[in-house]
């Protein structure tokens, strides 16, 4: 009578049995390699785990720290407008242009545009979404049904105060620096990405100087470390006995866990105290005041010069002023109408801070081409090449507003210049 064949055969392929050695032998630890750090504060313990924000291999240690450990929360390194956008990548469609322009927040808006421009232009060139391990830390947490607490310094804050923490030198090259994150395209390959862990997209775009500028390291990398410890532990009160999983970028790792670890002060106070905005700096305002006491006061030595004179000074200062301003619009492909507000307003800047020759010629603007929701719908696609910037509505009334004021600013420093020199 037959035997019964054996669930396992007792003389298995060769060939099986190597490609079973060889599939068991090549399995990755999906940790091996990735910065954690154990910290334990108040009864909480706390798993940081240092990622590079454009790394498949950040996402695959996020997936196995959650799917192999058990944690009461997660942190991640949003803010909550970082965090919004996230999860709703279409919010850009329900922004208020004329709102922008208005209170002065444009370059607010296009800072986040470039810095988001550089950070999709390199997670195409190596196939993963942008922060994908953030959204793979939020999405997972949720599925779990936990708390996902967002421990990062609002961007709008973290740049006002980077650039009133450097000189003007530094600011020209912060400003520099998110023009290249624009108009650079140079490939970065994934390797790279794992060996610099730059920490997030503020300090790979300005990494070519954030080490040698100890303002902008400061308030790039050094205050957010305070910040988000200071945050993780406003969260922890009344936690004792959980444990939080903080996903942040690997720059942010070695000062975090020694301010989490070491710092008494209140954690409330200290969120406060980084929140605050700087106060405009006096040199500004006093510069515009002798501005203004030189243009009208080399209109009136030009009056009581002749009349001739006078006029001269005027037609010339309106000319110099104008002309750049219009000039500048123009560059932004301004519509005719922009460009004349441009010509008209640029005179009077200098004179009436409320008559910026930017925000006239961007409402301008807005308002006789008016951005479609296609525009909005585009807008993030757009801003990753130059290009993108002109052919796109909203993009386009950003630049009517940079280029515009520019071109004033020199024009205003043009003409005065040769007030100064008639009147000497």
């Amino acid at each position: 009578m037959p035997q019964p064949l054996s669930e396992a055969s007792p003389n298995p392929d060769p060939e099986q049995v190597t490609a079973d050695a060889m599939s068991s032998t090549t399995h990755i630890d999906p940790l091996l390699g990735q910065p954690l750090l154990e910290v334990e504060r108040d009864g909480v313990h706390f798993t940081l785990l240092g990622t590079a924000h454009v790394s498949r291999a950040s996402v695959d240690a996020v997936h196995s720290l959650l799917n192999e450990r058990h944690y009461d929360a997660v942190a991640v390194e949003l803010c909550e407008s970082r965090y919004g956008g996230m999860r709703n990548p279409d919010a850009l469609a329900s922004l208020d242009l004329f709102r922008v322009v208005r209170e002065g927040k444009t370059g607010m808006v296009a800072a986040n545009l470039a810095l988001a421009a550089y950070q999709r232009r390199l997670a195409e060139q190596l196939g993963v979404e942008p922060g994908a391990e953030m959204r793979a830390g939020f999405e997972e947490a949720e599925k779990r049904g936990l708390p996902v607490w967002r421990i990062d310094r609002d961007v709008g804050t973290t740049l006002r105060r980077t650039y009133a923490a450097v000189g003007w030198w530094d600011r020209i090259k912060l400003l520099s620096g998110l023009m290249a994150s624009v108009i650079v395209d140079d490939g970065v390959d994934e390797a790279e990405i794992e060996r610099l862990k730059n920490g997030d997209v503020l300090e790979s775009t300005f990494s070519e100087f954030a080490q040698r500028s100890k303002g902008l390291h400061h308030a790039l990398i050094a205050e957010r470390d305070l910040f988000m410890a200071a945050a993780l532990r406003q969260q922890a009160k009344g936690k004792s006995g959980q444990r939080v999983l903080a996903i942040v970028g690997a720059g942010h790792l070695a000062g975090l866990a020694e301010h989490l670890k070491s710092n008494q002060g209140d954690p409330s106070n200290q969120q406060a105290e980084l929140n605050a905005l700087p106060p405009p700096g006096r040199w500004g305002l006093w510069i515009a005041i002798i501005l203004a006491i030189l243009v009208l006061g080399g209109f009136a030595w030009g009056f009581s010069q002749g009349t001739d004179v006078g006029a001269d000074l005027v037609l010339n200062w309106v000319l110099a002023t104008g002309l750049l301003g219009a000039l500048g619009c123009t560059l932004a492909g301004g519509h005719p109408l922009s460009i004349l507000g441009a010509f008209i307003a640029s005179p009077l800047t200098p004179l009436h801070p409320a008559l910026s020759s930017g925000t006239v010629s961007a409402l301008i603007e807005a308002t006789v081409r008016k951005p479609t929701v296609a525009d909005f719908a585009r807008l993030r696609d757009d801003v990753t090449s130059p290009r993108g910037w002109w052919r796109n509505r909203v993009a386009r009334v950003l630049l009517n507003f940079f280029l515009t004021s520019f071109g004033t600013s020199i024009g205003v420093y043009f003409a005065g210049y040769k007030i100064l020199e008639r009147m000497l």
